[in-house]
């Protein structure tokens, strides 16, 4: 059975004094009309800011110097990511890139992907995306059907990924992808690859929301050729680098903030002299934020240290993305104000935006079920 374990972290004073930095960093860029800020913001994406992060040392920040990180802790990280997210800044463009797939190309890479990609992220110029999904099988990562036959010099894969968010963006994705037969195992036989977007043989295609936004992508890999050297972890290692990567993808506060704008805004909207049933509903949705954020904060001290809590994150996911689906809901019902969607930025607006991305958050990241099903397997119940 596995033992969870969310023990105490205490911020360092460098990290204290970071956000201080982060919050006169964003301020300035407010006074430059640089952004607005949104809801759902890490989705948000904004090329010109991601460069400015860059240019500040906000990215790429526990990385070594020699590939242009800067050496800074997982907590000092932890700290610039929860202002940028607090304050509403666009940092959805380098976003996948800084949180996991730089970090597996610095762990798991060759030389040449570290030196060629990882000065690129830390500059703000270098996107990434995530290729896990498939048609047809959900959250199911074992059933990966997209395939790569080897080749001389590298491998030819051909078949598609879909809900692939900012592919039409991004200048490079990790695809999970299988190198062998289906076998007993379901789990062997795949294989993580570094996929440059800009060369012949990938392509995406557009899945629009229901409010008309593009984020989400069909992947096609038609014998697109990816060399040696572009392979992570080795050859049939890809679960093993998956369920790594999902440790940084599910844990940090991207999964309990992306509601964040609208708590605020719903705060300013009620004032300061609540009744009785508004006190009650905001002193239960703070409890839970700061309860995410403890257990949050307790797995970045646990990566600093170079642990994989694979379980952990799960259960922030699933806790933390039930929360961000339920703020807009508690709100609708508790002001009586009915959502709508158009060009203005006032709270009805924002109400009405959130209500529908809301369900994409218990699903991005995996699933509830995927998610409960490692829980419980965590626990010893399955």
């Amino acid at each position: 059975m596995h033992e969870f374990r969310f023990d105490p972290v205490r911020l360092p004073a460098s990290a204290q004094a970071l956000r201080g930095e982060v919050r006169a960093f964003i301020a300035e860029q407010l006074a430059q009309g640089r952004f607005d800020p949104r809801v759902n913001s890490w989705g948000s994406r904004d090329p010109a800011f991601s460069k400015a992060c860059g240019e500040r040392g906000y990215i790429g920040m526990c990385w070594p110097k020699e590939y242009g990180g800067h050496e800074r802790s997982a907590l000092e990280r932890y700290v610039v990511v929860e202002e940028m997210l607090a304050l509403g800044a666009p940092v959805g463009a380098h976003w996948v890139a800084d949180r996991q797939s730089g970090n597996q190309i610095l762990k798991h890479g060759s030389e040449r992907a570290r030196r060629q990609i990882l000065p690129q992220i830390c500059a703000g110029e270098c996107f990434f995306s995530i290729g896990m999904s498939e048609p047809d099988s959900g959250s199911d990562l074992a059933a990966v059907r997209t395939k790569a036959v080897k080749v001389e010099g590298g491998w030819k894969i051909s078949g598609s990924k879909v809900w692939t968010s900012g592919a039409h963006e991004a200048h490079y994705l990790i695809a999970l992808v299988r190198t062998a037969p289906l076998e007993d195992d379901r789990h062997a036989g795949m294989t993580q690859f570094i996929i440059d977007t800009a060369k012949p043989g990938f392509s995406t295609r557009p899945i629009y929301n229901l409010y008309g936004g593009h984020d989400f992508n069909e992947c096609i890999f038609d014998d697109y050729f990816v060399e040696d050297d572009m392979v992570l972890g080795g050859v049939g290692s890809g679960w093993r680098m998956v369920t790594g990567e999902l440790a940084f993808e599910r844990s940090g506060p991207d999964r309990f903030m992306s509601t964040f704008q609208l708590l605020l805004e719903s705060m300013r909207q009620i004032g300061t002299q609540p009744n009785e049933q508004e006190a009650a509903e905001l002193g239960r949705l703070i409890a839970h934020l700061a309860t995410l954020r403890r257990m949050s904060t307790s797995i970045a001290g646990q990566l600093e240290l170079g642990a994989n809590p694979a379980i952990e994150a799960a259960l922030v996911k699933d806790i933390g993305t039930t929360f961000e689906r339920e703020v807009p809901e508690v709100f609708r019902k508790l002001l009586g104000v009915e959502p709508s969607l158009g060009h203005s930025a006032d709270y009805a607006e924002n109400l009405g935006l959130t209500t529908l991305r809301a369900p994409s958050y218990t699903l991005r990241g995996g699933t509830r079920e995927i998610l409960r099903g490692m829980i419980a397997r965590g626990l010893g119940l399955r």
